[in-house]
């Protein structure tokens, strides 16, 4: 799986990381993250599709 690196401002990180962790919503940063761009990308291609620039 090829790494990315960025950089965020610490409280993004804070805010993030107070969802990580044992028996929280993510066992990772790496996990939160994924999701989120998941998420990002599949409401970005429901906009696409409302908009009629989606191809099936």
């Amino acid at each position: 799986m090829p790494k990315v690196s960025v950089d965020i401002p610490q409280e993004l990180l804070n805010d993030l990381n107070e969802h990580v962790g044992d028996n929280k919503k993510f066992v990772t940063q790496a996990d939160a993250i994924r999701t989120a761009i998941r998420k990002l990308l599949d409401q970005m291609d429901n906009i696409d599709r409302r908009h009629g620039r989606l191809e099936e």
